[in-house]
Parts: C-alpha cells; structure tokens; sequence
C-alpha cells in the first residue's frame, strides 16, 4: 500500500534519510521506532511532501507520488497527522474536520468518524483550541480521516498525552486499521504503545533502518537498547 525504494531525504548539503527501503502492507500498521534527532520526523515529512526528496521512490499502491506537491499526495490517498497535532485552534471542532474533506466530494462529516471519537461529536462546537492535548489529538486523527485515505501517517502521536489516553489511542488505530482497512505507519518513541497497535517495528537509527521485528516474539529488550540515551 506504501512503497519506498532507495529514499534520500536531507536538508542542504547534510543528508538525513540515507538510501531507506520498506513496504507497508494493506491493513498493516508499523511502528517506526528511534530516539530524538535519527530522522523519524524527516522521514514523515518527506512522505507527505513537506520537506522534498533528493532522490527515489515513493509510491501509494501503484502511483508514484515522490514528485506530487503535498495536496496532490492527500488525493492520492496520503494523509498525515504532524507532531504537536496542529490543529486549527481558532476554529471549531467541527469545522477542523470539514477541512480534511476538501479532497472529497462529501459536504458533511461522515458519521464514522464521530462513531470513533465520541468525545468530538459531544464537543462539535467547542474551539479547538480549548480541546485537551489528548482530544486534540483524535481531532487530528480525525481531520486525516475525513480525506478518506489509504494510507495514515502518524508523527510522535503520544507527545504530551497522558497514558491512560495513549492506551485508548492505540485500540482507536487497531480499530481504524480493521473497520477502514487502513494502512498506518506511526513514528514513535513509546515502545509500550508500539507494542499495543503495530503489526511491525522497524528502528532507525541515523537515518536507516537497523532492526525489523514483527510484534510476535519481539526483543524488547533489545529495541529499548536502540531507544535508550
């Protein structure tokens, strides 16, 4: 569902993403895993078309989308929730999600999403500035959704959110990858919650992928060690 061959992502002369390769797979979600500062954000930012590519392939399904502008990769089936959630905090919670539709031909949120966040349609017309870190989030979530992707990617979605909502969060992803059959990738350091949702983990460490394990028989301890400081 998600393809990348032979990806180089940098800043200026300084490379970050060094030559990377995986696939995810339909319905599939994958935790991609690794302390501060290895490119786990780049990378996101690369996939939506934030920050371009220097050179290879990224595909959704079939299309190529690594020279598409970010809009054209949302319609493509891309859909992106950045770290720190940006939300429009002056707007209503209704309205941040109407934004996600403006690549469909629906006029009103489908009824899905709110079955997934309860919690939004009780505060539809609250700001969304005035929501908890945690229901900011699903409000994010939300927002991505609305697009009706293919494919959902996910940027430190456990910053700022106190446990017992990351543990929500997590049945809310499984729950999405099995009702939408959605692919989700999720970059992320909290590897309690990686093990809660992903079906695979992979660890980047300087820009390249240096573990892949499956959650079944996974060596925590052994990605805890990449995580560590």
């Amino acid at each position: 569902m998600l393809a990348i061959e032979n990806l180089h992502v940098g800043y200026g002369q300084s490379e970050v993403i060094h030559g990377m390769n995986f696939a995810l797979r339909p319905g599939e979600i994958v935790a991609i895993m690794g302390r501060n500062g290895m490119g786990k954000t780049t990378l996101m930012k690369s996939l939506m078309g934030v920050v371009p590519s220097s050179s290879g392939v990224i595909r959704i399904g079939e299309t190529p989308v690594e020279k598409m502008e970010s809009y054209q990769r949302v319609a493509a089936g891309l859909a992106y929730v950045p770290q720190g959630r940006m939300i429009f905090s002056s707007m209503t919670v209704k309205e941040n999600i109407e934004t996600g539709l403006t690549v469909t031909d629906e006029r009103t949120v489908p009824d899905h999403i709110y079955e997934l966040f309860p919690v939004l349609l009780e505060m539809k017309g609250r700001r969304g500035g005035n929501l908890s870190g945690g229901q900011q989030q699903q409000l994010a979530i939300a927002r991505a959704l609305a697009s009706k992707p293919k494919v959902l990617l996910l940027d430190e979605p456990t910053e700022g959110i106190q446990p017992s909502i990351i543990k929500e969060m997590a049945r809310t992803l499984c729950r999405i990858r099995d009702e939408m059959g959605l692919s989700i990738l999720v970059s992320e350091q909290v590897l309690s919650f990686a093990l809660d949702m992903a079906d695979r983990v992979l660890v980047i460490e300087k820009g390249e992928i240096v573990h892949e394990s499956p959650r079944a028989g996974i060596d925590e301890a052994r990605v805890a060690g990449f995580l560590s400081v």
